[in-house]
């Protein structure tokens, strides 16, 4: 048990020595070594913890995005956890940024795309549930990807934009809100009474 305090400990330093570089450099251009210098630990710590620089990036943002957005039901407060995520990724531009340089805007999305679908995911399962609606899984699959790329884009696209301009966060916010609260509704009910209307 001690060995995994210790072993979190250590990601978390190589999390923050990360963190630390890339308010000066992009992604792509930060060594193993700067970071285990900056945080006072060897080439052998990092490679028994992480494969490369990009592992390290994907946990560090794991740990402070992904797992928080998990913790919210999304069928309840589904605006309060794109309103956390748009406020991470705004406080947190030179990081996205800087990985958005590094693996283009493509690549990011392909990055935390498990990660980004699970939680869609579960929101369409959790809004089917409070509906009573029965829609197969081919269904609900295809709307976890369409709503993936579709939010995960809007995201991006906001943040690459530079534009830090409260008034259009919040819109971009509202319409996010609007198509979560109704359009996915919507769509799993239409498809729920045109299954009934086969049989």
């Amino acid at each position: 048990m001690k060995r995994t305090g210790s072993s979190q400990e250590t990601k978390r330093a190589l999390a923050a020595s990360l963190k630390k570089l890339m308010n000066k450099k992009l992604l792509s251009k930060i060594t193993i070594n700067e970071i285990v210098q900056d945080c006072g630990l060897n080439r052998n710590s990092f490679y028994y913890h992480f494969e490369d620089i990009y592992a390290l990036f994907k946990w560090m943002l794991e740990q402070e995005a992904v797992e928080v957005v998990r913790q919210f039901d999304l069928v309840l407060d589904y605006r309060e956890a794109i309103q956390f995520v748009m406020d991470y990724v705004s406080e947190n531009r030179h990081i996205v940024n800087g990985a958005y340089d590094a693996m283009s805007r493509e690549g990011l999305k392909r990055f935390f795309y498990a990660d980004f679908i699970d939680i869609v995911r579960s929101y369409i399962d959790g809004v089917a549930d409070q509906y009573g609606v029965d829609v197969d899984g081919d269904y609900r699959n295809f709307l976890a990807e369409f709503f993936t790329e579709a939010i995960s884009g809007t995201i991006l696209s906001w943040c690459a934009s530079g534009d830090s301009d409260l008034q259009n966060r919040e819109k971009t916010l509202l319409y996010l809100e609007n198509i979560m609260h109704s359009i996915v509704p919507q769509t799993l009910v239409l498809q729920d009474a045109r299954a009934e209307s086969t049989q």
